[in-house]
């Protein structure tokens, strides 16, 4: 047993068989998914990962990586598709090209994960993001990128935010819709969960999609505990002044890692918020020595405690820990704040962050709602979501229908 009990238990200490070779995360973890076209794979297409995946388990491809080797691997398929992108938008086929440009940006994408720490990984998220947006604007409802001032910044931190916006077409000044603002995770970006927005446009909702500090290119300072407070100010404050937003139907939406910044937003800004939901996020025992000690080889597919520490703003990941305390909500005393009405929802068995920092949020500060999806692992997927949902079409007085929703999300290709 560990020195600090989990619910976990013993889990902790096991080496999950994906860790072994790029092989074992593919037979695994990562076919099943990639066949099914959801997360990691949104937007992708099995069969252009599947050439490449043959060729890496050829090359016998494993931990630890070279990241600009691994990247490599991916970028002829991309290029591949996205001239046939664009071959089929300069003929006129706009909706294939369309899908072209989105799955080549999503090859883009797996070689850029978990995170551009390479300089070829760096090449790829630059062409992932480019794509993304090539594709989106042919879309029925075309998603925008925006560049949000981030007026709140320190003079260190960034200019801009860019986010990804949606509006229903009907919204005005006269007839303001909600929004549902998605805080992406450690590796999922704008580009990623953008297969939500459709879903939510249906709905009358407008959304935003915004990266945390550290991922995508958030501006905010990673090793300032703060700094995400300085960025969600200046979103605020830019939605604000979008008149068919209503300023008072705004619910913020946090995936993983984003699920402990929406967490930490609901008691920051909680007079800005009609909600907020944590879906698999952290608060305290994320930032554990022996949590992080061990998460390398847990369910993740990649090494999550060097992953986070580059997120955070470390390149050693012996220093992130000794610092990592910084970053707990119930140290710096954020959870003894006021909050806004809050959902946390997480599955019992997760290996990512724990699900003690569930229980952890519930006994400080004001009081929250909770549900815990049994025998699942990291976010409790699919069954999270649909709790989400409903709690979110209730707030806003939503039909309910969620099951019509989850149907928009886009999951298989059609050329």
């Amino acid at each position: 047993m560990t020195e600090q009990q989990y619910f976990i238990k013993d889990a902790i200490l096991k080496h999950a068989v994906h860790h072994d070779s790029f092989q074992k995360l593919w037979e695994t973890k990562w076919k099943a998914p990639c066949a099914m076209g959801i997360y990691p794979f949104m937007f992708g297409s099995i069969k252009d990962f599947q050439p490449i995946v043959d060729a890496i388990i050829e090359k016998g491809l494993k931990e630890p990586y070279d990241w600009d080797e691994y990247a490599e691997m991916f970028f002829e398929p991309a290029d591949d598709l996205m001239l046939m992108g664009i071959n089929a938008e300069q003929a006129g086929r706009l909706e294939e090209a369309c899908e072209y440009l989105l799955r080549s940006s999503a090859v883009y994408r797996i070689a850029r994960f978990p995170a551009p720490r390479s300089g070829l990984q760096k090449f790829a998220w630059a062409r992932c993001k480019n794509l993304f947006y090539q594709g989106a604007r042919l879309m029925e409802y075309p998603i925008t990128e925006a560049l949000i001032p981030h007026t709140h910044r320190l003079s260190s931190e960034g200019k801009t935010i860019p986010v990804g916006f949606l509006f229903p077409p009907n919204a005005t000044p006269d007839t303001p819709c909600p929004l549902v603002m998605i805080m992406t995770g450690l590796d999922g970006y704008r580009t990623e969960l953008a297969v939500w927005q459709r879903g939510w446009l249906d709905k009358g909702v407008a959304t935003l999609v915004v990266e945390i500090p550290g991922t995508g290119d958030s501006p905010a300072d990673p090793k300032d505990p703060t700094s995400p407070d300085r960025q969600w100010s200046s979103v605020l404050d830019w939605i604000s002044q979008q008149t068919p937003i209503d300023p008072k139907k705004i619910i913020v939406w946090g995936f993983s890692t984003g699920g402990y910044y929406s967490l930490r937003i609901a008691h920051t800004h909680n007079e800005r918020l009609l909600g907020s939901v944590s879906l698999g996020g952290g608060c305290h025992h994320m930032f554990d020595r022996e949590w992080l000690s061990h998460v390398n080889h847990l369910e993740y597919p990649f090494d999550l405690a060097d992953t986070l520490a580059y997120k955070f703003g470390y390149d050693n990941l012996e220093e992130f820990i000794k610092e990592a305390g910084k970053f707990s909500l119930v140290n710096d005393g954020t959870l003894d704040r006021e909050c806004c009405r809050t959902l946390l929802v997480n599955g019992d068995r997760d290996e990512i962050f724990p699900i003690d920092d569930l229980y952890v949020a519930l006994s400080y500060g004001g009081p929250k709602l909770a549900r815990v999806v049994k025998d699942k692992k990291h976010m409790g997927e699919p069954d999270s979501f649909l709790v989400i949902l409903k709690w979110i079409h209730g707030l806003l007085g939503l039909d309910g229908d969620v099951e019509s929703q989850l149907r928009q999300l886009p999951t298989k290709c059609k050329y």
